[in-house]
């Protein structure tokens, strides 16, 4: 028999739950006004750091033109100027803290919305979530790559088998969807990064805008038929299997340097594991440069192929070859040049430092 329920009891858990509705009410109306004050307080906060820059400005431009009489006077410019310096670098600080500005690339991808993260513990774990994507994507990749190239390897030297035609182009269109979507996904999240305080520079971001270039047009250029690919297929396997390795090979060496440096507080916790060498990168220098040299070799290598593919043959090769072998030149390169001249910078700061003990 089933269990008979009292109307009242409903009608008294009913009066229970209304009261908790009203609490919520109160709760979210809370929530709303700190919402709103929390806004005002941001906004005060960037009004205020404005005018501490632009005074600390006036203040320096009046120190040039300040008249010293006395060595007392010098005293009080020196410390006056190194009390500037501090307030610029708390002022950097806490300007941390607050929304910034997305960027020309953020706002056209994802529009103008608000991508800092006001949490350093929220920051820290979007960093790491960034650092396994890579892990993770740049295995698919050295897999899919490796069994296309494994195929391209058994049927070219075999009898003809069925299907071998239907494999090389499953994996070539799996591989070059991969390399656009990973791309244009770590451009997006590191401008992310960027927003909220990790540190990359230079050559190292138009890196990564250069790649997802060269992605696309090697989807352009992507054709089963096409010749041009075909000749350049087995030649761009293999570079892709040794960049994921040496993709590998800088995430584990540089995750261990970050971890080290960031535990003596030589490193910024949102620094993060990027391609290249870079001047933190001392310790262990002899064992990742002929890798990374391999690397930049193999890049000009394929721009030299494209180059002379063209130049043989003008008006049969599409214009995606030209296109891909000038890409691949200016990855070579500015990664070349780059890490020459943060050796010669690590170099000649160690040797000044050595010369003053």
């Amino acid at each position: 028999m089933a269990d008979v329920v009292d109307m009242n009891d409903i009608q008294q858990q009913w009066k229970v739950l209304n009261d908790e509705y009203h609490t919520l009410e109160e709760v979210h109306k809370n929530y709303h006004n700190s919402i709103v004050e929390f806004t005002k307080l941001q906004n005060k906060c960037l009004k205020e750091i404005t005018h501490q820059n632009y005074r600390v400005s006036q203040l320096r431009q009046l120190i040039k033109k300040c008249k010293i009489n006395s060595d007392e006077e010098i005293q009080a410019k020196e410390e006056l100027v190194k009390a500037m310096d501090s307030r610029v670098s708390h002022v950097k600080e806490i300007r941390e803290s607050l929304p910034k500005p997305n960027g020309l690339y953020l706002n056209i991808v994802l529009g103008a919305i608000n991508s800092t993260l006001l949490d350093s513990d929220q920051r820290f774990k979007y960093k790491e979530q960034y650092e396994m994507f890579k892990l993770v994507v740049t295995s698919v990749i050295l897999a899919v790559s490796l069994a296309d190239l494994i195929f391209q390897s058994r049927y070219a030297t075999a009898e003809p088998v069925p299907g071998a035609p239907v494999c090389d182009l499953v994996c070539d269109a799996i591989l070059h969807f991969l390399l656009v979507w990973y791309h244009c996904t770590l451009t997006i999240r590191e401008s992310i990064l960027v927003v909220n305080g990790s540190r990359i520079k230079g050559w190292w971001r138009t890196l990564h805008f250069l790649t997802t270039i060269l992605a696309g047009v090697m989807v352009v250029c992507y054709s089963p038929d096409g010749e041009s690919y075909n000749k350049f297929r087995v030649q761009f396997l293999s570079y892709i299997c040794y960049s994921s390795f040496l993709q590998f090979l800088q995430y584990y060496y540089q995750y261990g340097c970050l971890y080290r440096l960031r535990a003596l507080g030589e490193r910024y916790d949102m620094d993060i594991t990027i391609q290249g060498f870079h001047s933190w990168m001392w310790r262990g220098l002899g064992f990742l440069l002929p890798f990374l040299y391999f690397g930049y070799f193999f890049q000009f290598y394929n721009a030299y192929t494209l180059y002379n593919m063209y130049f043989n043959d003008r008006s049969g090769v599409e214009w995606q070859v030209p296109a891909v072998a000038a890409l691949y030149f200016a990855i070579f390169l500015g990664n070349t040049m780059t890490t020459f001249l943060v050796i010669q910078q690590k170099l000649t700061g160690k040797s000044v430092k050595t010369k003053l003990k």
